[in-house]
């Protein structure tokens, strides 16, 4: 599994890149993780708003800090194939 936060680098953006690694750790899901500072990149991807979060080329969170539960939520449902 292939997980971009995308951001410019701010406080909640490194939350959730945070938030991401503590969901796939206690999911013990294993993932590609990368963060995407750049706005002609994140731009590309599809991200209008900050932070986000892209699973294997799709958008599943944006415009907010997801919460550990959420983003645990979200990545075993993404797993699954849903």
């Amino acid at each position: 599994m292939k997980i971009q936060i995308a951001g410019p680098g701010c406080p909640r953006c490194k939350s959730t890149e945070e938030n991401v690694f503590n969901a796939c750790a206690e999911l013990d899901l294993p993932a590609d993780i990368s963060h995407v500072y750049d706005v002609k990149e994140f731009a590309k991807l599809g991200v209008r708003l900050t932070p986000a979060v892209i699973v294997d080329g799709k958008i599943v969170v944006s415009g907010k800090v997801p919460r550990v539960e959420e983003l645990k939520k979200i990545l075993s449902e993404c797993r699954q194939g849903g």
